[in-house]
């Protein structure tokens, strides 16, 4: 995780995209999309953040595993518009569970890592059932000769039921996905906002040796806790105006999440 963000504790900045071609919402244009995200990137980018992932989060409610190829279109265009931009590491994220579409995202724009869901063990969703998918990604990420984009797998994602796997905890879960090579775990709360259980971090922490990331929740009151634990964070919502994940990205607050992390972990 140094080697790619330069750095132990890496603050990973969301941008999300607003609706994108044939999303139900959808009523503005590429470029308007374009320019509001390349506007909270540079923002990101500006108050000290280490990387980006951009996701289609405006696009609800999403398809399950796959998305339609004009959102494939979309995002590519979005996503090179962005790495044109804004000269960080920067990975994306399809929703929901579209692994398969943002690895040849990651491709086309020579990004650095997606972020996917459904990588070990089948989950329910709220767009139904997600069956595992790391077997098909991994293959053909070796066949696109494309180790280079980095693989972090959420892992008892937030909003699915796991009651299908009850009897399989986080940390067994983290197990299984470095044996799967996933290149890191994602770690999340319940819901968008929502901080992880911090005994369900430690317990992924022990676990595995592959990098951790914390994929919701994080904000002024909780770094300090969740910082030592992790080797990233991905922010959205607390870097919003007002907290809201539907929000613009607001310098004011992104900046104070940049100072509250920077002397948490230096080694």
């Amino acid at each position: 995780m140094k080697g790619l963000f330069g750095k132990p504790l890496c603050l990973i900045g969301a941008v999300h995209l607003l609706p994108l071609p044939g999303a139900a919402d959808y009523g503005s244009s590429m470029d308007e999309i374009v320019d509001a995200a390349v506007a909270d990137a540079l923002i990101y980018k500006q108050q000290g953040f280490d990387a980006l992932v951009v996701e289609n989060t405006h696009d609800a409610p999403y398809l399950k595993g796959h998305v339609a190829p004009e959102t494939v279109a979309a995002m590519t265009v979005a996503a090179r518009r962005l790495k044109e931009a804004v000269d960080l590491p920067l990975g994306v994220q399809l929703l929901a569970g579209a692994n398969i579409e943002a690895l040849a995202v990651a491709v086309a724009c020579d990004l650095d890592f997606i972020r996917v869901e459904g990588f070990v063990f089948a989950h329910v969703g709220d767009e139904g059932i997600h069956e595992a998918c790391a077997a098909e990604l991994i293959r053909r990420r070796f066949n696109l000769r494309a180790g280079r984009v980095k693989i972090f797998a959420d892992i008892k994602k937030k909003h699915s039921s796991h009651a299908i796997t009850a009897d399989v905890d986080i940390a067994e879960t983290a197990i299984e996905a470095a044996n799967f090579k996933a290149d890191g775990v994602v770690v999340t709360g319940a819901r968008t906002g929502l901080a992880p259980l911090g005994h369900e971090v430690e317990a992924v922490r022990k676990s595995v040796d592959i990098p951790l990331l914390i994929g919701s929740g994080i904000d002024e009151d909780n770094i300090r806790d969740f910082a030592p634990l992790a080797d990233a964070l991905i922010i959205g919502s607390a870097a919003k105006s007002d907290g809201r994940w539907t929000s613009r990205v607001c310098p004011e607050r992104a900046g104070r999440l940049v100072k509250a992390s920077r002397s948490l972990k230096t080694v």
